[in-house]
């Protein structure tokens, strides 16, 4: 599977230890940036990057996934998830990693550097990549809301409050 990767400066060294992993693992990972270290640096494009990839690769029915990192993973999930036919989740145990493939069919997960052991977030990785999506038809309906809304901004045939 191809997974695509991008971080912030709190997370560079986790992200370059996990992409590690999941080449180990037999994955072919597309590293977003940053190359180096930069705590001025903006995860906004890389994340970005990353979540364009995935839905890249998903249109062109490559099999793919991403991951992204920050010091608290909340920042770099709502940057994938401006991304058109992204599921970004944030993912803080294994229960949440499983859940979001399962019943999300979730594209992205994010990762708080800070908040986690690389031990810790190797797992909710492992156990994202490896979960499928259940298919059940509730699951496939409140998706298919989402990606309405996000085309047409409606839900169901009805119109969202504007701002």
């Amino acid at each position: 599977m191809r997974i695509h990767v991008a971080t912030d400066h709190a997370g560079l060294e986790f992200s370059q230890q996990l992409q590690q992993h999941l080449r180990d693992a037999g994955h072919e990972v597309i590293d977003h940036g940053p190359a180096e270290y930069d705590a001025l640096d903006d995860y906004p494009s890389f994340c970005i990057n990353a979540a364009l990839g995935v839905a890249r690769d998903e249109r062109d029915g490559v099999e793919a996934l991403g991951v992204v990192f920050g010091g608290s993973g909340n920042g770099e999930q709502m940057a994938a998830n401006k991304v058109a036919g992204i599921r970004a989740a944030l993912v803080w145990n294994e229960s949440t990693a499983e859940l979001a493939r399962e019943h999300n069919n979730a594209n992205v997960i994010s990762i708080g550097a800070r908040q986690h052991e690389v031990a810790d977030a190797i797992r909710f990785i492992d156990l994202f990549v490896a979960t499928p999506f259940s298919g059940d038809e509730r699951h496939v309906r409140r998706i298919s809301q989402l990606g309405e809304y996000e085309t047409t901004g409606a839900i169901a045939g009805k119109q969202v409050d504007a701002l």
